[in-house]
């Protein structure tokens, strides 16, 4: 039985991040549908059964290039949301030694140790000079 499972998934695209995703949005949009009134009850039933059918054509698709641009596409966006939260949680953490300040040019953050009083700050992402207090 498992070599019949393993033939038949030969090729396939299998299961992979974005589509691990996918399940557990339609389990938890299954459930919210049970406690919701009738309208809504319908429309998160239909949201939850569509995700549970395109989880299934990729994980049983043979277009696996297609289906690795789609994931390699979710996985950006999912590092650029954590990377965003780790650089708040380190300001956070800093917050008592260091002032953090946006590059007026690029956006990029700086840190600049405080209590230095009004210092010049150079950007060492694009060479944006500012003078600011710290």
């Amino acid at each position: 039985m498992r070599q019949k499972l393993a033939k038949f998934m030969y090729g396939r695209n299998g299961s992979d991040e974005l589509s691990k995703l996918l399940s557990i949005v339609a389990v938890i949009l299954l459930i919210i549908s049970m406690y919701c009134g009738t309208a809504v009850r319908s429309t998160l039933f239909l949201v939850a059964v569509s995700a549970i059918i395109y989880t299934y054509f990729r994980v049983f698709s043979k277009n696996t290039a297609a289906r690795r641009r789609e994931n390699a596409k979710y996985l950006e966006q999912k590092r650029r949301v954590k990377s965003r939260f780790r650089l708040r949680r380190d300001m956070w953490k800093q917050r008592k030694e260091y002032k953090f300040f946006k590059c007026p040019s690029c956006g990029a953050t700086l840190r600049v140790p405080k209590g230095k009083g009004r210092i010049r700050i150079v950007c060492k992402k694009c060479g944006t000079a500012f003078e600011k207090k710290t």
